[in-house]
């Protein structure tokens, strides 16, 4: 069984998912699901691409995770077809994720990513690609520290270019910044993290597209990666 489907929103994605799954003749078989590059949700009984990852498991007892179970948490690198996570509490596993425990600056990451409910393996794999977590990075347009927030950014939450020098503050300050980019893409993470590179003017200039910059087409793909290797699954 294989199918392919456009989608073109957090919610169609679930909804077409789970009705898919729903749909499916197979009685009695675990299901598939990858997300190609361009957005098409691809299934099968029988995986023949390594980025198939389980989307429903024989017998019952894993399925698609109920929304409401995750409606206060961004984690929209996983498409929402990953799956169920058992009886756990979905927000607990994403900030107890053990593949972060020993990344730098951890606690600063959990507490800001708690606080504007952005996935921390997100966070992660943005300060890793913008300042491999040297927090005295600076670069020649002038952004500043571990994710390199400018300074104008930076003074749209209170806070000043000095202060962005200091881990804490400037995670701080880029994870809300992240987050609020999230909520303005509707979840797009591919283009929340272009307005990350490029400002979200400049993805919303181009179509709510992303940008046809050199630096941001590699950089979101590039992040992208990180957040795969790092994220719950």
């Amino acid at each position: 069984m294989t199918g392919g489907h456009r989608l073109s929103s957090h919610v169609r994605a679930l909804v077409a998912a789970a009705a898919l799954a729903c749909a499916a003749p197979l009685a009695h078989a675990n299901v598939y699901a990858l997300v190609e590059e361009d957005g098409t949700v691809r299934f099968s009984n029988t995986p023949d691409d390594p980025r198939y990852q389980l989307f429903r498991r024989e017998p019952a007892g894993y399925e698609l995770r109920d929304p409401a179970d995750v409606r206060g948490v961004r984690n929209p690198g996983d498409m929402r077809l990953r799956a169920a996570w058992g009886r756990a509490d979905p927000k607990s596993r994403l900030f107890a994720n053990p593949l972060l425990a020993d990344r730098p600056y951890q606690g600063e990451v959990v507490q800001a990513a708690k606080a504007h409910q952005v996935d921390p393996a997100l966070v992660h794999a943005v300060i890793a690609v913008e300042s491999n977590y040297n927090p005295h990075a600076r670069s020649d347009k002038g952004a500043v520290g571990l994710m390199q927030v400018m300074p104008d950014t930076g003074r749209r939450y209170g806070v000043q270019e000095k202060e962005l020098r200091h881990p804490a503050t400037n995670i701080r300050a880029g994870v809300q910044y992240l987050a609020e980019l999230i909520d303005l893409f509707d979840g797009d993470l591919k283009l929340a993290l272009a307005g990350y590179n490029a400002g979200e003017n400049a993805v919303l200039r181009h179509g709510r597209r992303i940008p046809p910059f050199a630096e941001t087409q590699a950089y979101v793909p590039r992040v992208l990666r990180f957040y795969d290797a790092l994220r719950v699954r």
